[in-house]
């Protein structure tokens, strides 16, 4: 039997090992890209795993609307690393600091 201290002890898990990555790994934003989404889907099995064990559904329903925010952010993040590319042939943060205002 799954309790809720299992999904919440998994649910921690993920979201440090999102933290590790975004630590870890400062040179790619791609991958940052992807520890920032790891991060909401902790975040959001948390809210599941809660909407289950007391029986209301309005934890669900606000995954809906963070995944949908999550879409969108990703889909602007991935365009801006498009123009980037293009512009300068590289995604690497640490030759991206110039672009400083």
């Amino acid at each position: 039997m799954i309790t809720l201290g299992h999904t919440i002890a998994l649910g921690a898990i993920l979201f440090c090992i999102s933290v590790a990555g975004i630590f870890i790994n400062r040179k790619n934003v791609i991958t940052l890209l992807m520890a920032i989404e790891l991060m909401l889907l902790s975040v959001n099995f948390n809210f599941v795993a809660f909407s289950s064990f007391l029986g209301d559904p309005a934890g669900q329903i606000f995954v809906f609307f963070i995944l949908t925010v999550a879409a969108a952010e990703a889909a602007i993040g991935l365009a801006i690393l498009v123009v980037l590319f293009r512009n300068r042939a590289t995604i690497n943060i640490e030759q991206l600091g110039d672009l400083k205002g």
